[in-house]
């Protein structure tokens, strides 16, 4: 087959990574790339399996621009389950391009919740590290001030401390909270122009806050999201959500198997039983699929949660049959 319409060096990768990227997807097939020709070797139901990888790889790279490695990964998957639209629909559509690198979805399921936050006024993005719920938050945030969809972004989250004490640490309150906020100032950077973000957030187009700032106020007109809410307390949680004003969005992000609160019920998992179902209001629900980061971290996701699965089976056991 034909690889046309992209730069053939930097879709390959250095070294090739692309043809061992598929050759591990596709153990079956031997992919030889020669000038613009991908030959391709194996069982024919095998071969043309791959063969709608690559066209589907190509195609996402023609219309993004680049493909990563994650996504010959997502493309199989997508190719495999065989239902929905095409892996390059799905994959190739960016929110953003920042110095050149576009930032979109690498699953379905970060489409889906993508597609959820342009649909409805809050949305909870809830699942596992590694899933891109707050940096595609963001990356939504920053399109919405662009397009002049809303007046500013508000970035918060509750400063709890994950077992170590806040108050050991040196400095000045901001100082302390400092910390908590630095992953929020840090996606920041990375999406917009580095001299634009100091002006944006002296004039209060960008506030990155802690939670308890949000107390007494109405959020007109702004992009609000609301990240490590897992941490949140029931009452916290309806605070935040009641801020809302007019021509606002809200995102709440969290991870519910990562609780940090020394006592109570996790404010993210109450509004879980509590909203769903309420009318412009969506729960993006994202798992060990959608994590992005190195292919160990879903591993890990999953292992952990057999393993908590196994302790609630056996905790239930030694209770035995209930009188």
């Amino acid at each position: 087959m034909l690889l046309t319409g992209v730069d053939l060096a930097s879709f390959l990768g250095h070294r090739d990574q692309l043809i061992a990227d598929l050759e591990q997807q596709h153990p079956a097939v031997s992919f030889h790339a020669r000038d613009h020709v991908l030959t391709l070797r194996g069982p024919a139901d095998q071969v043309r399996a791959a063969e709608q990888v690559v066209s589907e790889v190509l195609e996402v790279a023609r219309r993004s621009g680049a493909v990563s490695r994650h996504d010959v990964r997502e493309v199989t998957r997508m190719v495999e389950r065989g239902d929905g639209p095409t892996a390059a629909q799905v994959l190739s559509e960016p929110i953003l391009s920042v110095r050149g690198n576009a930032i979109r979805p690498q699953t379905a399921g970060q489409r889906s919740y993508v597609d959820a936050i342009d649909r409805n006024t809050i949305v909870f993005g809830i699942g596992p590290a590694g899933t891109g719920k707050t940096y595609l938050a963001m990356a939504k945030a920053v399109q919405a001030l662009q397009r002049r969809e809303v007046a500013k972004i508000i970035l918060t989250r509750p400063a709890v401390e994950a077992e170590e004490r806040l108050g050991y640490l040196p400095g000045s309150l901001e100082d302390k909270i400092d910390p908590y906020l630095r992953p929020l100032f840090d996606a920041v950077g990375s999406m917009m122009d580095q001299d634009l973000v100091p002006r944006l957030l002296a004039n209060g187009t960008i506030e990155v806050a802690p939670l308890a700032y949000m107390r007494g106020r109405t959020l007109n007109e702004s992009f609000v999201i609301l990240d490590e809410a897992q941490n949140t307390t029931p009452e916290q949680m309806k605070m935040f959500l009641t801020r809302l004003g007019y021509g606002s969005k809200m995102v709440v992000t969290g991870d519910v198997t990562q609780v940090d609160l020394p006592i109570g019920t996790s404010g993210l998992r109450l509004m879980n039983r509590i909203l769903r179902g309420v009318d412009d209001i969506h729960f993006a629900e994202l798992s060990s699929d959608d994590i992005v980061r190195h292919s160990l971290v879903g591993r890990i996701v999953d292992a952990y949660s057999a393993y908590e699965e196994a302790r609630a089976a056996n905790r239930d056991e030694r209770k035995g049959p209930a009188a």
